[in-house]
Formats: C-alpha cells, structure tokens, sequence
C-alpha cells in the first residue's frame, strides 16, 4: 500500500533523479550481459567449427612438435582394439586476393590475402571419423578426383574468400602460394565443414606438394567396441615405433584448449563490462540516501502514525528492489540488442584476435540472463542498504522538529580499515583455475574501503584548509558546510569517486602495457627489415626458405648482415595449449638479445640453454638454473640415434613475451643444429632478419628484386616472399592493442557518464532541498550572485576532493591490475607508468563538470521561490 502511495510520489516529483539510477542499473547489466552473449556465441561457433574439422574419433595421436614417423602408422593400424586409424597432413597456404597479388608486393609491404587450412587425408576412410570433411564432388564429377594431384575440396568460407558460388567453382581453376611458390589446382567439390577457410586434398597430393614423404601430421583412431581407451594406450606404448614425444589425447582436449586459450580475455572483459553496474550500485547509493534525507519529515511521521524501524527499512529496500527490478529487465533486452548488432557488425571479435573471422549466430541463455539480471537486482539492494538503514534509525521526534540533520556522528574508521586490510591480503593470493578470483575480490573490496573512509578523508583535507579563507563569508559558507556535513558530501560525491578510480586505474593499466609493449617491440625487432615466404606452412617441418639463405643475403651488396631464424609450435601436454619454439642466435658476436627478466646464466654443467617467457615459467613452474626434462621429450625424435644420448635442458633465463599468451622457448641456433645431428645442413628457415648498409645506394624495390633472386632456383620464377620494415610491424602490433582496448575505452566512458550524472542528480537534489537554507541567506542580505557563488564553491570543494579521492582510489587499483590481474590472466608483467597529462585532465574535466552541474542547480534554487521558501512549514 506505502509503495503505491508513499514511494510512487516521490517518483512523480523526482523522474529525473529515479531515471538516472535506472538508466546506471540498466547500463551495467546490459553491457556486462551484451559482452557475455557475444563472446559465448563466439566461442560456441568456434567449438563447433574445431569439431566440425577435427572430427569425432576416439583418440588422436600427435607429436609434441614436427610430425609422426610415417613407420608408426602401419603399426597403430594393425593394433589391436583399433577399429580404424585415419592419417593426416595439414599446412596453410595463402590464397591471393587477385592474379596481380602474386606479383605486387610494394616497399617492405607484405603480400596480400586469406590464409586456407589445408588437410590432406584418405577420402575412403574419412566418413566415420570426420563426415564434415567428407569431400563431396560436384555434379557430374569424376570418382577419381577424390585422388586426384590437382582436386581440392573447399568449405563454403573458402569459396567466398575466393569470391565464388557453388555454381561458379565447379572444376573451376585456383591457385595458392605454398612456401613462396605458386601452384596451380582445381576445385573438384566441397566439404560441409564450418568455420575459417579449409579445403581438403587426397594426402598423397598433399604430401607431394609438400616434398614430405616421411611424416604425417595426426593419427585419428575409432576402437572396436569392445575396446578399452585404457588397454588400447597401453598397446600403443608397446609398439616398436612409439616415440617419447607422441602425445595421445581425446577429443575433448581440443575444446579445453580452445576454451582455456580465450578464457582470460573473455573473464577480464565481462568483469570490464560490469564496471558500470559497480558504479551503478554508488549511484543507488547516492539517489536513495538523498531521497531519504528529503523525506526524512514523512519516514518520521509514518513511525508516529505506527510504522516499526523494521518496516520503514523494508519500504526502502522495496522501492529499491523494484529500481532493480526494472533495471535489470531493460538491460537484459538492451543488452540483447546490443549483442545482435554487435554480432552483425563485428562478427564474434571484440578485439582480442581469438574468434577473428567468426560470424557466430546470437546465442541467448535463460540461465545467463537470469545471472546477470540477479546481478542487477544485487548491485541496486547493495546501494539501498545504507540509506534503508538511515530510514530504519530515523529518530521521529527530533526529525519532526527539522533537527534530524544538525548534527553527525564522528566518522569510524575502523570499517574502512578492515576493508583496506582484507583488500591487501587478498592481493596476494593465487588465482582459481587461471582466473584471477581473489584479485578481483582485492579490488572490490579497496573501493569500498576507500569509499568508507571518504568521511574521514573529507575531515583531515578540509582540516588543512588554511584558516584565511575562513575570513571570506562566501568561501566560510561553502567550507564550513561541507566540512560539517561529510556525509552528505560523501553522497554527493560517492558515484563519481567510484567511476573516476576507475577510470584513472583503467587508464593507467593501458598506458603501463602500450608502453612496456613498445619497449618490448624495440627489443624483439631489432633488424630494419624481415623476410618470409609468402603463404608460409604452419608446420614445423615444411620447406619455408632454404637452409643457406641468410649466407645468400649476406653476399649480396647492400646488405651488411643477414640472420636466419625458425618458428614452430610444441604441444607439450594434451591439456594446455600449444607453446611457440623460436630458434635465433642468442650467443655470440651476433647474439639477438631477448628482454630479460631473470638471467641470462650459462653454467658449465652439460645441457643446452634454453630462454623461456614468463608464461612457461609460470604455467611449468620453471625457474633459471632448472632442468625441463619435458623439452627433452619433444625432441626425442630429433635426437633418437642410438649413438647419440638423448638431449638435456636447463633454464638459462626468463624474458618478457606480449604476444605468445601461453609462451615461448627460445634456442640457440647453433644448438638447434647440434640437435638435427648429421640433418644439421638441410635446416629451413622460417625468417631472415636484414640489416641494409647505411651507405646502400639501392632502392627498397631494387633490394627486394635482388633478395627474391638470390632465394629463388635456378630456371624457376623467383618466390613470392613478404617484406616487412620493423616499423611496419611497430604500427601494425600498436594497430593491433588499439584495436584490442578500444572495448575498453567504450567501457571507461560509460562509466565517467555514469559518474557524471550522479553527481548532476546529487547536486541539483540537494540544491533543490535547500531552499530554505538559501532564501535565509537571500533575507540576511546575499545576493543571487552569491547564493550561485556558495553553491559553485560548495561543488568545487566536492569534486575537488572527490578527484583527489578518486585518483588515489584509481591508482591503488591500478596497482593490483598491473601486477596481479595480468600477471594471473595472461602470465606476463609490466611496469607501472603513470600518464600524468591525462589524468590530470581527466581530473579536470570532473571538477568542472561539478562545478557547472553545481552553478546551473543553484539557479534555480536562488530564484525568488527560495525567499518564499523561507515561510513553509510542514
């Protein structure tokens, strides 16, 4: 019955003020819910095209890096308890966007085009295991192509790379570059498979174009019925063939990585998401205990007519409980629609790189929107806790007598300690399955122990004021307010202190990573220019560049120094994503430096150095002077000769990596050719790093010419190769964290706006409330300009400490993202920087807004119904 009457007319006389803590509650669910839907559609059809590809068998078998001896896929066949084992051989290649791609390549450019998956497979043996990548010939076909040199089968994201309908692609001719080369096919069909660009070949073709006769990539395997997994490992261990380095998985491992590998990313931005609703919950804070203290007169007169203590707390909580109730209703259908668009915008990629090219369809949960919609409700009763509590200890006497708000009570500090205390200890717990759960916990908590202590804080800085401005009247007045009055200060100012800290922490965590990125790309990239073939293989083992091509460069004129380097992939466990092994010189006159951060030490003990990033350190527990006999496994097969023992490892150092999330090995190259043994010669080269003479009188073009004729063959056209300055790529990974932040910087804006509007409707509310206090002021003989010049100062003096309280909030938080959050989410560190220059005018931009929300406010409230305010009586 109250909440009809009561608490409906206070709606009807404050819209505004009700509508700017709905539209915050609104905002913060839909945001948080918007992000959750777009990056679960993503990765449901990002799962659904890995299972699509890579079939439904019982087991797989891989190799930690380079491929299965060819010798073990007749042994694995005949074992027994294996139904069917099907052989496998993948490689990427590029496929140009025109004929004129494979001969432009402009200035240290990089050619152009769309990277194709290539499987190579037995088409007769693919049905059960992997029936999306069943090829499927076009009508009128030839049965023999399915084995055919030139037949290849695409998926329909290949044929709209290459810019064909079913219709047009029968038997119609393309070309790709495969290692820098040419090569001309056919499309004899298509496969069904989802997701990127793939096209599938007889694996004989494949290998053959691949010069690769002795290794397949993956072994997939279906069991008698009759077979245990259990047993069947157990035989395979037994076999003649079997290598240390194969790894046996399920299939399930592949959607962990998948999931594993985009977790962080997607946690870190739903909890970006919801730091509206954070903000939100201050400014329910905000708008209740104002609306409170304005009908503090009527709260008393319902506990005279009756009401218990409990039951006034309880209509409070219940106008706050349908606040949220609204909210979260609105923001589950915004949050919705934004997903939709957002889905048909920018497909499933909100900027972190993981589902790039996926058009996932909208996939809407009940159950999430029933989470996020609680999670509203929970953040509007978290904010109407304290005002309903004001409500509750309303004295009804005093209230009544207008003397409810003469005085307050000394702040406690207590709370705000404790909440400072938890907040540090958390701080320093590990994380929950990779996710940094306590941090989170850290940073919550030190927002509301810097917002409980904002009364004490407002006491100790107006406690500094020096005592001459005491002696202005107009500057008296606004001080002695807001010094006597904390609390109302502290809810005018709470939403803004929320949303600026931050804002500020945000701006500062960016601002530390772009600038540690750059320092990191000066040291990873310290050649003007690199050279790779275009339409470069993913696997380890595929001919890329010649073995002497950097000795090739360096005859060249114009060019001073040339060096070779290799980049391949380790799978190391079945259940962790694959880590990245780049082979370059690291010791000696030509030694590339990494950008260390413990070591480098070489001892004398026997073993080969390796320098591995953060991410291994962390995620394998790893330390410099530590031997990783895991490393040795993968490189079993390299190493196995009964003459020669197997090779051992040791942590030489640990090094920062920005781009390689679950980590990097780096090995000497000489090491890496001591490990080939006698095959040391016939190494391939991924990328050659160039230094041109400083005094080359050759142009860019006429050092490419050069270059693409030293690598080529003779009597063959020379390769396609991408040139690329070091600058090139500077601006390309700087486009590239722009690109993954610009989420972020939305976020952060919506935030301040929040801030802002609260303490628009937090100011004009207790302007408009004191126009009794204003037109006392009007009859003691201050004028309408210094009526407006109190208030402005009373907002200057609020925001003002309000910054204050806010940036060092922000910089506390700061502090846990930069050397928690993102070491525990993405297993890398940063040093901390401070973009003074933007928060001061981030600063600024806050004190001003207060200020002209303050100054247009008090208009109205010194007009002329401020005098004759001074007359009412409830």
């Amino acid at each position: 019955m109250l909440l009809s009457s009561f608490s409906w007319q206070e709606l009807r006389q404050h819209p505004w003020r009700t509508a700017t803590a709905l539209i915050a509650i609104m905002l913060g669910v839909a945001l948080g819910f918007a992000v959750h839907v777009i990056n679960q559609s993503a990765l449901d059809e990002f799962s659904r095209a890995v299972r699509s590809v890579n079939g439904q068998p019982d087991l797989q078998l891989h190799a930690m890096q380079g491929g299965l001896p060819l010798a073990l896929y007749p042994q694995v066949a005949q074992t027994r308890g294996i139904a069917t084992a099907v052989p496998w051989v993948e490689t990427t290649v590029l496929l140009p966007g025109s004929t004129a791609d494979l001969q432009t390549r402009g200035t240290l450019g990089a050619a152009q085009g769309v990277s194709l998956r290539v499987l190579g497979s037995d088409a007769l043996k693919l049905a059960p295991v992997a029936p999306a990548l069943m090829p499927r010939l076009f009508e009128g076909g030839n049965r023999l192509d399915l084995f055919a040199p030139d037949a290849v089968f695409l998926n329909a994201a290949a044929l709209q790379a290459l810019r064909l309908n079913p219709e047009q692609a029968a038997n119609a001719p393309m070309q790709w570059l495969l290692n820098g080369q040419a090569q001309q096919l056919r499309i004899a069909g298509t496969v069904a498979a989802s997701g990127a660009p793939v096209a599938v070949m007889d694996i004989g073709a494949l290998q053959q174009k691949l010069g690769l006769f002795d290794r397949i990539d993956r072994l997939d395997l279906l069991l008698t019925d009759s077979a245990s997994r259990s047993q069947v490992t157990t035989a395979l261990h037994a076999l003649p063939a079997w290598q240390d380095q194969v790894l046996i998985q399920q299939p399930s491992d592949d959607q962990q990585r998948v999931g594993e590998m985009s977790r962080a990313y997607r946690v870190n931005l739903t909890v970006l998401a919801l730091v509206a609703l954070f903000t939100g919950a201050f400014l329910v804070f905000s708008v209740l205990a104002l609306s409170v203290a304005q009908r503090a007169p009527q709260f008393a007169l319902l506990a005279v007519l009756g009401a218990t203590p409990r039951q006034r707390m309880a209509l409070v909580l219940l106008e706050a409980l349908a606040l949220g109730l609204i909210g979260s209703l609105a923001g589950i259908a915004l949050g919705t629609a934004l997903a939709w668009v957002a889905l048909q915008m920018l497909g499933g990629d909100l900027g972190g790189g993981f589902f790039a090219g996926v058009q996932p369809a909208l996939h809407w949960s009940p159950v999430a929107a029933l989470v996020f919609g609680l999670l509203g409700l929970a953040a509007t009763l978290a904010g109407a806790w304290w005002p309903a509590r004001a409500a509750m200890d309303l004295p009804p006497a005093t209230t009544l007598k207008g003397l409810g708000s003469t005085h307050e009570r000394a702040p406690r500090l207590w709370p705000a300690v404790t909440l400072l205390s938890a907040s540090l200890v958390l701080a320093f717990m590990p994380p929950v399955a990779g996710i940094p759960l306590a941090a989170y916990m850290a940073v919550g908590l030190l927002l509301l122990g810097g917002m409980s202590a904002l009364p004490w804080l407002l006491g100790s800085v107006l406690g500094l004021v020096p005592k001459a401005f005491s002696r202005q009247p107009l500057a008296m007045l606004a001080l002695e307010r807001a010094r006597r009055m904390r609390h109302a200060t502290t809810v005018a100012v709470g939403g803004v202190v929320a949303s600026l800290s931050l804002a500020v922490a945000l701006t500062v965590m960016v601002t530390s990573f772009r600038g540690s990125m750059m320092e990191w790309l000066d040291a990873v990239l310290p050649a003007p220019m690199y050279v790779r073939a275009a339409g470069g293989s993913s696997r380890v083992d595929a001919a890329l560049l010649p073995a002497d091509a950097a000795q090739r460069l360096e005859q060249l004129p114009g060019i001073a120094r040339a060096q070779a380097m290799r980049s391949s992939q380790l799978v190391l466990s079945p259940e962790r994503p694959a880590i990245s092994l780049l082979i370059r010189p690291l010791q000696g006159e030509q030694a590339m430096l990494l950008p260390w951060v413990e070591g480098p030490i070489y001892e004398t003990r026997p073993g080969i150095a390796v320098h591995i990033s953060e991410a291994v350190a962390q995620l394998y527990g790893l330390k410099p002077g530590d031997a990783w006999p895991l490393l040795s496994k993968a490189f079993s097969l390299q190493t196995h000769d009964h003459q020669t023992p197997e090779a051992s490892f040791y942590i030489a150092s640990v090094w920062r990596d920005y781009v390689r999330q679950f980590g990097a090995v780096a090995l000497d190259w000489k090491d890496y050719l001591a490990l080939l043994g006698h095959a040391g010669n016939a190494a391939q080269i991924s990328e050659i790093a160039v230094w041109p003479e400083s005094q080359s009188q050759l142009s860019g073009t006429d050092l490419q010419a050069a270059i693409e004729q030293a690598l080529g063959t003779p009597g063959q056209s020379p390769p396609a190769l991408e040139f690329v300055s070091s600058q090139a790529l500077r601006e390309r990974s700087l486009r590239i964290f722009d690109r993954s932040f610009a989420v972020t910087y939305w976020l952060q804006a919506v935030a301040i706006g929040i801030g802002l509007f609260g303490i628009a409707a937090s100011f004009s509310a207790q302007v408009l409330a004191r126009r009794k206090e204003f037109g006392l002021l009007a009859h003691l003989g201050l004028t309408r300009r210094n009526v407006l010049s109190v208030v402005a100062a009373e907002g200057l003096a609020w925001t003002m400490l309000g910054t204050i309280a806010g940036t060092l909030l922000g910089l506390g938080v700061a502090v846990i993202l930069v050397h928690v959050v993102n070491p525990q989410s993405f297993h890398w560190t940063m040093e901390l920087r401070l973009p003074l220059l933007r928060l001061l005018a981030l600063g600024a931009a806050v004190v001003l807004a207060g200020v002209i929300t303050a100054w247009l406010a008090g208009r109205r409230a010194a007009s002329a119904d401020a005098v004759l305010a001074v007359k009412e009586d409830w």
